[in-house]
């Protein structure tokens, strides 16, 4: 018999309500009514709640926590095990968002076989679900497909795709002129037809993502692609402040807009920190809280005097008067000699 009580044991499926995870169901609603779609990019636990708390649409954990989290100039070195650490994460802290996880270069490539197994990864182990691919060739919208036909939920991705930065030259915006910006739309268009159900527009013209997302059934996700798109997203610590991009010369990305500068403010706080150590004044009595009464003290005394550790029996008789005597601990942190 289970230990779960009785009233908590599935019983089939239940109705939606605002407070469970989101679905392509509740997408396709926004879609159809013109709402549009929030969705942030990130890689942890904490950045997950946030966004849980928010009440954002969508949580992508994308492969750009190569350069994020990791520090790298491209999304390329990122592996698949390591994606997954961050999907769990996520997962973890994110009860409500749709869960996005991205298939990292080199794990989809090769085969359809390969594509399914790698998205099945990211669904069994990493707590997604759905994925996204980069990129509209034949073998990446054949990998969509097959992936669809798994039963996988697909976010296809157009337009400037990081992970094809050696055909593109470097992180360069695409659609600006007539041959790519066809090509754009045609691409996220043949990816729809694979089964995707929604398509990331990064760095297009407006232009060029407005025709794409009239084209398209599904919704079109825009990064960088100007307000014409179905929904927006942006990397959290991007639209933070709290870091820059290498690949963006240590500037924020042009399509960023900044919400906050939480990197200001944490520089500001890792100093103070800093400063408060050094002059000893953290942690002071309110961060100090942890307390032994005089006559165990006094025993602890006579133990350490015991072993022959007169000087750490001095050491710890002086800490004790201090604290009883002025609430502080001297202000100053304790030598070992």
């Amino acid at each position: 018999m289970s230990n779960v009580p009785e009233d908590t044991v599935y019983g089939g499926p239940k109705p939606q309500n605002p407070n469970q995870r989101v679905t392509l169901t509740h997408l396709r609603q926004k879609h159809r009514k013109g709402e549009p779609i929030t969705m942030v990019t990130a890689y942890d636990y904490p950045s997950a709640v946030h966004l849980d708390t928010a009440g954002i649409d969508v949580c992508l954990v994308g492969d750009s926590a190569s350069m994020v989290v990791h520090g790298h100039d491209t999304t390329l070195p990122i592996t698949l095990d390591e994606m997954l650490v961050h999907c769990r994460a996520v997962s973890r802290g994110a009860k409500r968002p749709l869960l996005v996880g991205d298939l990292p270069f080199g794990t989809y490539e090769s085969s359809t076989h390969q594509a399914v197994d790698t998205a099945v990864r990211v669904l069994k182990e990493g707590g997604m679900d759905a994925i996204k691919l980069e990129g509209g060739s034949p073998s990446r919208i054949t990998a969509a497909k097959g992936i669809v036909e798994a039963g996988i939920a697909v976010m296809g991705h157009v337009g400037l795709t990081p992970q094809a930065i050696s055909v593109l030259g470097g992180f360069r915006p695409q659609g600006k002129n007539i041959t790519s910006a066809v090509k754009v739309v045609e691409t996220a268009l043949a990816l729809q037809e694979a089964g995707c159900f929604s398509v990331v527009l990064e760095c297009v013209p407006p232009p060029v993502a407005a025709a794409a997302t009239s084209a398209l059934r599904i919704p079109t996700i825009g990064i960088g692609a100007g307000p014409f798109c179905s929904g927006q997203v942006l990397v959290y610590h991007d639209l933070l402040g709290m870091m820059q991009h290498p690949h963006h010369a240590k500037v924020t990305p042009k399509f960023c807009k900044q919400y906050a500068h939480v990197g200001e403010v944490i520089n500001k706080a890792l100093l103070e920190y800093k400063e408060e150590v050094t002059n000893g004044s953290f942690p002071g009595p309110a961060h100090s809280p942890y307390k032994i009464n005089a006559a165990d003290v006094n025993g602890f005394l006579n133990e350490l005097q015991k072993l022959g550790l007169d000087k750490a029996a001095s050491a710890a008789a002086a800490a004790a008067e201090k604290i009883e005597t002025t609430g502080s601990p001297n202000g100053g942190i304790p030598t070992s000699d």
